[in-house]
């Protein structure tokens, strides 16, 4: 009898639940978008119900479409994005609406942190910077502005650990993502009291439900979650983790020499070392899927995210061609003009900045000669750059790679992997599966199902390399030329961000 495996992927707008056999070969995938809520601006919420009810939505007609029965499926794993808030209340309920992590409301808190000391006081032991979007942040905020909401959570949680509450009942707070919240004394691998008190929030401890690894059994289905889900009650859950982790295994990141890239709402770049690095070099370290090892992570929400905001509201009613579909109409369009032609730059900080705090995005350069080729090609040079930004922070603290795995939206896109390539002076490796936070939490659900012993053997079974793009010598050249000018675009308006302060 074939065995089966499910990952759930929650990014910060959908949903996608995939089945995997346990060679890692994709069988069906289902996928639900949930309504963004947008009350203020730097505000990005979404409701807690809706989100669970869409994820049981996913799992169910994933398994429909696969012709599986749900005895089938050994285990079930869920990722998603990191930071955020989930709150859960002690009266059963949501306390709040979902944060997700291009929220910037408590943006001042980070600040703060650094100029009265706390920051330097406590950076040994979360081993990162303070972001806006962590809970750490967000806690510190509902504390000052809504304490009666701050007062009823019983569990902080991430979205995949809120995901994965409601399935089996349990509540644990999974290694990769709560080490990535600011909440954690990383390298101790435990919560510290001490640090939250600093920070002001000591009542955040015992919101806090006990650690457990990615591949941790930690519950199994309830009687409701099978109602809703079509899983067997008692099917296993295992931990997953912060969907980083999830693509990184998914591409078989599991040794220091390799490094990668995901290109999604985030740009994420990173590689995994024995010993987190904290000469300022970089920004984040965090708690890898594998025991024993540090996710050295430079990140911003500056990617290809940005290319969905354009085409939701400058290319809603664009013509798709028979046969097409919008995305190879933007392909062609960028492949259209050369980089030596288009004197556009843009830069991608619609959801954040990685230059300033305060950081927005714009086209910078537009006359009425250029076009949405030209805008279009601009929003695809900016994400990459911002990629590069990160990239070359990386690089400080480490040897160059021989080769850069990518993944995520973009890796999806021949020309913008070629851009990648020729952008970074890296050549660009992919994997088969298009659902890579979903094989990653497979992979996590095979291991806990004990079929694997561990990462880098679900990795020989179920991850295949199968492209390789190289970069082109005499377009990075070009590239590195532009790159120059956007950095001196970003910085010139360094001076003028003060005023859009939210």
């Amino acid at each position: 009898m074939e065995r089966y495996v499910i990952g759930l992927d929650n990014g910060g707008t959908s949903t996608k639940a995939a089945i995997f056999d346990l060679t890692g070969k994709e069988i069906a995938t289902a996928g639900r978008s949930t309504k963004v809520i947008t009350p203020k601006s730097g505000y990005t919420e979404r409701d807690m119900e809706e989100l669970w009810l869409a994820n049981c939505d996913c799992i169910k007609r994933a398994i429909n479409k696969a012709g599986i029965n749900g005895e089938d499926v050994l285990g079930i794993a869920v990722c998603g994005h990191g930071k955020g808030l989930y709150p859960w209340g002690k009266d059963g309920k949501p306390a709040y609406n979902g944060i997700i992590s291009t929220d910037s409301r408590a943006w001042k808190y980070p600040e703060k942190w650094h100029e009265n000391g706390v920051y330097e006081e406590i950076h040994d032991r979360t081993c990162q910077e303070i972001m806006a979007c962590q809970q750490v942040s967000l806690l510190a905020w509902f504390k000052d502005h809504h304490r009666d909401i701050y007062d009823n959570i019983q569990y902080a949680f991430s979205v995949k650990d809120y995901v994965r509450f409601r399935l089996t009942g349990e509540a644990y707070s999974e290694a990769t993502d709560i080490s990535g919240s600011g909440l954690m004394n990383v390298r101790d691998v435990r919560f510290d009291k001490d640090i939250l008190e600093k920070m002001g929030i000591g009542e955040v401890y015992d919101m806090l439900p006990p650690i457990r690894y990615s591949y941790d059994l930690c519950g199994t289905i309830s009687k409701e979650a099978s109602e809703l889900t079509g899983l067997p009650e008692g099917t296993a859950v295992a931990g997953g983790m912060f969907d980083i982790d999830a693509c990184a295994v998914a591409v078989d990141v599991t040794s220091p020499d390799r490094m990668c890239t995901i290109a999604g709402t985030w740009s994420i770049n990173e590689y995994i070392a024995k010993e987190p690095v904290m000469d300022g070099t970089i920004a984040m370290n965090s708690l890898f899927a594998m025991p024993g090892y540090y996710l050295v992570e430079e990140c911003s929400a500056t990617s290809s995210g940005n290319l969905e905001w354009y085409l939701e509201n400058c290319m809603e009613n664009e013509k798709i061609p028979e046969g097409e579909n919008i995305y190879s109409v933007v392909n062609a369009k960028v492949a259209s003009v050369k980089p030596e032609e288009c004197d556009v730059y843009f830069l991608p900080f619609l959801y954040g900045s990685n230059a300033h705090p305060l950081g927005k995005g714009a086209f910078i350069g537009l006359t009425t000669y250029h076009n949405k080729a030209h805008m279009l090609r601009a929003i695809y040079e900016g994400v990459v750059f911002s990629h590069k930004t990160h990239i070359e922070r990386l690089l400080l603290s480490r040897e160059r790679p021989e080769a850069i795995r990518m993944a995520g939206g973009a890796a999806n896109s021949e020309v913008w992997v070629q851009m990648f390539a020729d952008i970074l002076g890296f050549p660009i490796e992919t994997v088969d599966a298009k659902e890579l936070g979903a094989l990653g939490c497979g992979m996590a659900a095979a291991i806990a199902a004990g079929v694997y012993k561990d990462y880098k053997d679900a990795a020989k079974h179920m991850v295949h390399v199968s492209g390789r793009v190289e970069p082109n010598p005499q377009m990075h050249e070009i590239y590195q030329k532009k790159y120059e000018k956007y950095h001196a675009v970003s910085k010139a308006l360094d001076t003028v961000w003060g005023q859009f302060e939210v």
